[in-house]
């Protein structure tokens, strides 16, 4: 790589971090030694601005070296080379973040889970003014200290993986809407069913009618939807995993999981089919929740309105998941318009030629990231050829989505050929042909 270049480039995003040139935390500004999450999160920060700031340069023309000034190829490629490079280097830190950011956020979600379990202590206790404690109050408790117990051990056990999160985290390291759904559902049927052995235990004389409280016609409506949400789950990701292996789907794997990963697609765009599972059950555990509260010797009694509704809201989620996404294609093949002032406007394909790939789903969903663009690779007969990097003021002109532009190497034989795209997730195009000319 350039070390004038990136060097020019990294002091400026470093000088731009601290008016004292400082780490926020006390560290020294170019300190990488540090273990803090902090000092993780501000080393990716100053590698993306030092990204940023070598594509502008190079998309202004700047940094080019003078030997390569008279070839475009050649520049293009040098370019593109140092883009990769340190494209790699932001993945490299923002692994590094990813890292410390799973060491901490099991210690966030053990103190959410308690801070859930105090202040259910504290609206016991406000609700008991004047009315008293009851047993059903000392079950609720009692249930809220045992499920923050085992949440909290879950969250030990898988601290390295994000504590409770480790379990609604998909294989593409997204968080997974469906996973959640179910799981919030199973959580508040154990839950229920807590309360009801401690009520038991501590007043065996309620014994009938707590065992009622168990009896299949109240139980019916929640019983289904949770089965429902958890057969959702498993066949969401049955049908992901085989349209994924039949190359129907392209799946990335994202950095970290975010908490927006609920409601959008795998390009961070808000999905309807997500949006609409989250709102309906969230709004079914409400009132499951409220009905629990209000009849804590029973299991929550879910209506069948409100099951049926749940179930077509499953429906929908999985019809959605069946029907994104798509194959990558290349639709056409066309060689690129040489420069202003050259004779040969108008000719065939040649060898050393650049064409212009045109078609859709080259860039997945998710794979937007500099280092996942420098992965596109092109086959062009037998020849591999690694898509580059062409800088524009504030992205990149190739690849996109719908089109990119590789030279035709000297190593292609000529004659028909067929070109072939391969994209970041490792799904292939179909295969176009097209004539090299001598």
């Amino acid at each position: 790589m350039n070390d004038g270049a990136t060097r020019v480039a990294v002091e400026q995003a470093e000088n731009a971090t601290t008016a004292e040139g400082q780490h926020p935390h006390g560290h020294p500004q170019g300190h990488k030694g540090c273990g803090c999450p902090q000092g993780a999160r501000e080393g990716h920060r100053r590698a993306v601005a030092a990204f940023v700031a070598l594509r502008e340069r190079f998309a202004a023309g700047e940094g080019l070296p003078r030997a390569l000034a008279h070839s475009a190829g050649a520049s293009r490629q040098w370019v593109s080379d140092e883009l990769a490079h340190a494209a790699r280097s932001v993945a490299d830190s923002g692994r590094a973040e990813t890292s410390a950011w799973r060491h901490r956020v099991w210690l966030r979600t053990v103190c959410v889970v308690w801070g859930a379990a105090g202040a259910l202590l504290i609206g016991q206790l406000a609700t008991a003014i004047g009315a008293g404690w009851s047993v059903a109050r000392t079950a609720g408790l009692t249930a809220a200290v045992i499920t923050a117990a085992l949440l909290t051990l879950t969250a030990r056990l898988h601290r390295a993986d994000g504590g409770p999160l480790a379990p609604l985290v998909g294989e593409d390291n997204r968080l997974s809407t469906s996973r959640t759904v179910a799981a919030a559902w199973l959580l508040i049927a154990v839950f229920a069913v807590l309360v009801l052995g401690v009520e038991l235990a501590v007043a065996p004389g309620d014994r009938q009618r707590l065992t009622d409280g168990l009896a299949l016609d109240h139980t019916a409506g929640l019983l289904t939807v949770a089965a429902l949400t958890c057969a959702a789950a498993v066949l969401a990701r049955l049908v992901v995993a085989a349209r994924v292996r039949a190359q129907r789907l392209q799946k990335v794997r994202a950095v970290r999981p975010r908490a927006a990963d609920l409601l959008t697609d795998d390009a961070g765009r808000g999905s309807f089919a997500d949006v609409q599972y989250i709102v309906v059950h969230t709004v079914a555990l409400a009132f499951t929740a409220v009905r629990l509260a209000r009849e804590p010797w029973r299991l929550p009694d879910v209506p069948w309105g409100l099951a049926l509704l749940a179930a077509v809201s499953v429906v929908m989620y999985l019809t959605g998941k069946y029907a994104e996404g798509g194959r990558p294609t290349v639709l056409s093949v066309v060689r690129v318009l040489p420069e202003e002032g050259a004779i040969d406007r108008d000719a065939p394909i040649r060898t050393g030629d650049d064409i212009e790939i045109r078609g859709s789903g080259f860039v997945p969903p998710g794979a937007q990231d500099p280092d996942r663009l420098a992965r596109l690779v092109v086959r062009i007969g037998a020849v591999h050829v690694h898509v580059p990097l062409v800088p524009v003021a504030g992205g990149f002109s190739s690849p996109t989505d719908t089109a990119l532009t590789v030279p035709v190497p000297v190593d292609v034989e000529p004659g028909r050929v067929d070109v072939q795209v391969v994209t970041a997730s490792g799904a292939e195009t179909n295969r176009y042909p097209i004539d090299v000319m001598d």
